[in-house]
């Protein structure tokens, strides 16, 4: 038969000792967990290099097909008008290759913060640019939106005049003497 013993208050007070000092140390290994925690530095988010963006499968890219032979003249002409905007990589057609040797074959090159390509076309095609797809700028202010559509529009054509149409207050559709087609917006 087992005889049931009522603890001694001795040992209650030190059960309870040991029980309150692992409580405690948990509690103070949590804390410092938690400090820990708190004080390492957070990390910077990665920061996107818009003038080198990168070159990878499945990124979309507006891709301009020149039959002119005047590939470098307008991604220049683009490069020097937009903001932040630069010439990645060209690529030249050489000797013995279907395109006149010095023109684009390839070029990468940024508009802003968008990634853009172009090349001089060897064959000439039935088709060229259509205003039906168009480059939608949205304008910090209006003297950006006149100077883009000024320079656009010279030797081009003008689809709608700079005004205000009512889904915007100030807006104007233009393709340029490349024959692309370019719809500049104020916010």
């Amino acid at each position: 038969m087992l005889k049931y013993t009522t603890p001694q208050v001795g040992q209650i007070t030190s059960f309870l000792f040991v029980f309150i000092l692992l409580l405690s140390s948990s509690a103070t290994a949590q804390n410092n967990t938690i400090k820990e925690l708190v004080n390492q530095p957070v990390p910077k988010p990665k920061e996107v290099d818009t003038k080198n963006p990168p070159k990878s499968k499945g990124q979309i890219a507006t891709f301009f097909t020149f039959q002119k032979e005047d590939a470098e003249q307008a991604m220049n002409f683009y490069v020097g008008l937009f903001k932040n905007s630069e010439v990645i990589e060209v690529k030249r057609w050489e000797e013995g290759g279907p395109g006149k040797v010095g023109t684009i074959m390839h070029a990468t090159f940024t508009l802003g913060d968008k990634l853009y390509m172009c090349s001089d076309s060897p064959p000439i095609h039935d088709w060229d640019f259509s205003p039906a797809v168009s480059n939608f700028v949205e304008c910090q202010d209006e003297s950006e939106l006149e100077k883009l559509y000024n320079e656009l529009s010279v030797d081009g054509k003008i689809f709608m005049p700079l005004n205000n149409y009512g889904f915007s207050q100030k807006f104007g559709w233009v393709q340029d003497k490349f024959g692309v087609s370019w719809q500049l917006n104020l916010k």
